[in-house]
């Protein structure tokens, strides 16, 4: 990926003298820091920040492409690349304009929680409208993409219940099969100590 053109949000990091460690390079901590004021930003623009819900952080990972050094300033692509009934999952691009290269990717699985009781929430309806609508202005369809995966899941579903049922039916003929076969030899081996007896 060379461009942030499919980023509906892209901010900008300065870099700071202070943010390089005793090694000469940006600390690996400040990458999550960037990412996480490029997060505040998206979550600003579509109006998450102060409707008595958080979205909290479920889980992040970063992957180090490149060093940064002081001077530069990071380009960093926000992306919600998919909505859940509780949350969203981002992904991040950082782009050096110095070294014209992305030195960091990364994701995050964000979940809302209620500001108050700190319970898990459900995703409001209005916000995510705002997160497919926003992300349609650089044609990142993700209704459609939930239509999609909702559609193979529903084929996966009906192909892993008319798997199951064939199977238990052939265990089911094979189950009477044998129960057959084995009252067979159990009368065959009863009826003959019975006319003996006789």
């Amino acid at each position: 990926m060379s461009s942030l053109k499919e980023f509906a949000v892209v901010f900008s990091q300065n870099v700071a003298w202070g943010d390089m460690d005793a090694v000469g390079h940006v600390n690996n901590v400040m990458y999550y820091r960037y990412i996480e004021s490029a997060r505040v930003e998206y979550l600003t623009k579509i109006g998450a920040i102060g409707q008595g819900l958080s979205a909290v952080i479920a889980s992040s990972s970063c992957r180090f492409l490149r060093p940064v050094f002081f001077p530069d300033v990071l380009e960093i692509g926000v992306q919600v690349i998919e909505v859940r009934n509780s949350g969203f999952r981002m992904n991040y691009v950082l782009f050096s304009t110095k070294q014209n290269h992305i030195v960091a990717t990364g994701d995050a699985i964000a979940v809302m929680v209620n500001a108050s009781t700190l319970g898990k929430a459900a995703l409001p309806a209005e916000l995510r409208q705002r997160i497919y609508a926003l992300e349609q202005t650089v044609g990142n369809d993700l209704i459609g993409s939930e239509a999609e995966e909702r559609i193979g899941l529903t084929i996966g579903l009906t192909n892993a219940a008319r798997s199951l049922r064939d199977n238990l039916r052939d265990n089911l003929r094979e189950n009477i099969k044998e129960g057959r076969e084995t009252l067979k030899e159990n009368i065959e081996s009863i009826v003959p100590r019975l006319v003996k007896r006789d």
